[in-house]
């Protein structure tokens, strides 16, 4: 049966939306951005201040201390902090509060959780959720996104084929397609600006398709994430996933390829969102899961049956 979800932001969640850029990009701008990366460890008042400023306890009921809202004002949260590349297990942060993990919500626990094998932040957790025995360090690609791996006594990845918790798919998601967008307006603003040849580099062929070719991918995938926001179906969950983790990675290659050299300076930000689509797109619920999902369905096994 075909579906339809038509979703369009109220006034209130503009002004949500806006208020979480306004804030993230305030208190974690570019500058900051560079100074974590030179700088080990979790910013505690940071996390902190988000906590007081509800961003664990979106969808936390105000009989709780929660700001009380839905599904689709967190999922516009998490696509501000995929912008600017917040830093911190903020999903499973995000989760915690919402399972009452003490601390969670105010933002004076920091929550990591197993997924996949695999655990970010896991030495500035105060709390693990999931058996993280055994873990043992690796060398993140992204540098402001530690990791360990569990792997079981046969060598596997614990919880690897465990069914993936579709909320923080979700978010994951959400992440992912701030990110992208984020990457294609970088692509944009250098292809206005950079000139080569006595004109800017956006004037050329290639450059354009590459800057279409983003542009497309955000807009699905924002329609995607929006929309399952709404339903909280899995099946509807695994494609924005999909398409999310597309858009991220296929958009920072080719903000990388508008760059040019640039783009793999350490100075440019660009090759960062890269890395850290990356890392996001190994969580729980990654393309092989979401793919098998999604073809379950359509050959007819139960749902949640193939994760």
């Amino acid at each position: 049966m075909t579906r339809s979800v038509h979703f369009q932001l109220t006034d209130d969640q503009r002004a949500l939306r806006d208020g979480v850029r306004a804030l993230l990009e305030g208190r974690f701008g570019r500058q900051a951005l560079r100074i974590a990366l030179d700088t080990p460890g979790l910013d505690r008042t940071l996390w902190r201040e988000l906590g007081e400023a509800g961003f664990f306890a979106l969808t936390l009921p105000e009989a709780e201390g929660g700001v009380g809202l839905g599904l689709p004002e967190a999922v516009l949260a998490f696509e501000q902090a995929g912008r600017v590349l917040l830093p911190g297990p903020l999903v499973a942060t995000h989760l915690a509060a919402d399972a009452r993990v003490p601390g969670a919500a105010t933002g004076e626990a920091v929550v990591t959780a197993v997924q996949g094998g695999l655990v970010e932040w896991l030495e500035e957790a105060d709390v693990v959720r999931g058996d993280a025995s055994g873990a043992v360090p690796l060398r993140s690609v992204d540098p402001l996104t530690p990791l360990h791996r569990v792997p079981d006594g046969g060598g596997r990845d614990r919880l690897a084929d465990l069914p993936a918790d579709p909320l923080a798919v979700l978010l994951t998601a959400a992440e992912q397609l701030g990110s992208a967008s984020r990457t294609c307006e970088l692509a944009v603003q250098h292809a206005r600006t950079r000139e080569q040849f006595g004109r800017p580099v956006g004037a050329f062929q290639a450059v354009k398709h590459l800057c279409a070719g983003m542009l497309e991918r955000v807009g699905t995938a924002r329609a995607a994430v929006y929309a399952a926001a709404v339903t909280a179906d899995p099946l509807d969950i695994a494609a924005a996933r999909l398409l999310a983790d597309e858009a991220a990675l296929h958009g920072a290659r080719d903000c990388l390829q508008v760059h040019g050299g640039m783009g793999f300076t350490w100075e440019s930000d660009v090759h960062l969102h890269l890395k850290r689509a990356w890392v996001r797109a190994r969580r729980s619920g990654d393309v092989t899961q979401s793919e098998e999902m999604l073809a379950g369905d359509l050959l007819g096994d139960p749902p949640g049956a193939v994760v």
